[in-house]
């Protein structure tokens, strides 16, 4: 007998999901079929029968990712969907930390990743944005969310207290004699109740997307003329 309910076959979608959960965990550099297999209770070859091997795992988990971000809602204007769009894609990443190197690294693209990039693609385009400014316009949007989730990655999270300690511990009591301007700005704002680094996100891309359509008009302008 058996303790609790009989575990699903494995399948490939078994075995993405648990390299997706496993991932969460981990990191992909300490990523193994190994560790793979011993996650899902099976033997190492039996993945294969599902996946071809690691890169093909990688390929499949990134494709997940895609599918978490919400498309650019073609009810709304092209702007506010894409707002949408890159909102739901930083947390998506925030859940997926390992990610965002990998989202554009992939030479056997998903269904999901490619659906996604044509649904940007055609977002874009529908705000009347040319073809060369509607790569620029993907790259600095995609540069920013990417690297901003990098850098969200990377910082403390145990609120304002770790954060002060953390200040406190690397930059010493003589802050303020040295760095007065570093020191106004962390006792200013940085150690204010309800500081988060993440707030300067939606900002920031509001400048940018503010930004893309000035150079949208501008350029519907030139066309006028």
């Amino acid at each position: 007998m058996t303790d609790g309910p009989p575990r699903a076959p494995l399948s490939r979608d078994r075995v993405l999901q648990g390299a997706l959960d496993l991932a969460d965990r981990i990191g992909v550099e300490d990523f193994t079929i190994r560790r793979l297999a011993a996650a899902l209770d099976v033997k190492p070859m039996t993945i294969y029968h599902h996946v071809p091997g690691k890169e093909q795992i990688l390929d499949g988990i990134v494709d997940l990712v895609f599918g978490e971000i919400d498309l650019p809602p073609e009810s709304l204007p092209w702007a506010d969907a894409m707002r949408r769009r890159c909102v739901s894609a930083r947390h998506a990443l925030n859940r997926h930390p390992w990610a965002p190197p990998l989202m554009e690294s992939r030479v056997s693209p998903g269904p999901a990743l490619l659906r996604h990039h044509d649904a940007v693609l055609a977002c874009l385009r529908r705000g009347g944005l040319s073809l060369p400014l509607t790569a620029h316009a993907y790259a600095i949007l995609d540069s920013y969310v990417y690297g901003f989730t990098l850098q969200e990655a990377s910082l403390p999270h145990g609120g304002g207290e770790e954060i002060a300690g953390l200040a406190e511990q690397i930059l010493g009591p003589s802050l303020g004699e040295h760095y007065p301007h570093l020191a106004a700005f962390t006792a200013g704002h940085v150690l204010r109740p309800g500081y988060a680094f993440g707030t300067s996100f939606e900002f920031g891309l509001d400048l940018i997307l503010n930004g893309l359509e000035v150079a949208a008009a501008k350029e519907g302008a030139d066309v006028a003329w």
